[in-house]
């Protein structure tokens, strides 16, 4: 059940209640509450995890004058869904297994779920601040085929309100072509709550973007990237990144395991060379 202060917020969004200034400024006044107790705490990770649940649908663009279309809702809502579906992943700390850790430390870790399938966790530590990260993962999201060799092109399709946009993303091909061309169309929202940022999406469809030739629609989700500055060194980011994907085609478990976690140690080291770079 949604809180009292979403719901709150949601009511703003029906045209018979926007000039009720009464119940706008009432709802400020919850989300501030909110968000300052957030601030004077340090919460551990089952905690954060808790919080960010909680508070995921005090979105901003609720309080937006632009009301939404009946599709552009459906848009958010599903991207609220995989937010919801990957934080209760992310909570359960059970039965996640190794499946590499790097010389640095960074670590990915996997776990099969009875109605997702296998999902892939990955743990690693940025040297750069969270505002940095997050810009480059986020506002910088169609530059990732310049630097990450795994994307061959990331485009959006539609953006709807601050927090949801439509992407278009397609894969590299693997080395000796062992996995050929897949090409996704994701919802994805982002959430930044206090100190974390959530970064959530899953395979949607879009009348923009039917199926191309030359690719296989591979399917993702529930997935997401967590931010979160580094306990006691605020200027370092640590990044957790749940993956879940379907590639289809015919393709052995063995070969989607290695590809995938490998997939997640790449990211890690060319996400890190992309940042190192000066601006």
């Amino acid at each position: 059940m949604l809180p009292a202060t979403s719901k709150l917020c949601a009511a703003i969004s029906y045209r018979h209640l926007r000039n009720m200034t009464g119940l706008r400024r009432q709802a400020a006044v919850a989300i501030s509450q909110e968000l300052s107790r957030l601030a004077s705490h340090s919460p551990g990770p089952s905690t954060w995890i808790h919080q960010v649940r909680r508070r995921s649908s005090l979105l901003s663009s609720r309080l937006e004058e632009k009301p939404f279309s009946e599709m552009e809702m459906s848009y958010i809502k599903q991207g609220e869904e995989a937010l919801q579906k990957s934080l209760r992943i992310l909570e359960d700390q059970d039965d996640w297994k190794t499946e590499t850790v790097a010389g640095n430390g960074d670590k990915v870790l996997s776990k099969v779920l009875p109605d997702v399938g296998k999902v892939f966790r990955l743990e690693v530590v940025v040297d750069q601040p969270l505002d940095t990260v997050y810009k480059e993962l986020v506002d910088n999201m169609e530059q990732m085929g310049d630097w990450n060799p795994n994307v061959k092109e990331v485009r959006i399709l539609e953006k709807i309100g601050k927090d949801t946009v439509i992407t278009h993303e397609k894969a590299a091909a693997t080395p000796g072509n062992i996995v050929g061309p897949r090409d996704f169309v994701s919802v994805r929202c982002s959430r930044r709550r206090g100190s974390t940022c959530v970064l959530a999406g899953m395979s949607t469809t879009h009348g923009a973007m039917p199926e191309q030739e030359g690719f296989i629609r591979a399917e993702n989700g529930p997935t997401c990237m967590v931010l979160r500055p580094l306990p006691g060194s605020p200027s370092r980011t640590r990044l957790t990144w749940l993956l879940s994907i379907d590639l289809k085609g015919w393709l052995p478990k063995t070969i989607i395991n290695q590809v995938l976690s490998q997939t997640q140690v790449d990211f890690a080291k060319h996400l890190r060379q992309r940042l190192a770079r000066p601006v």
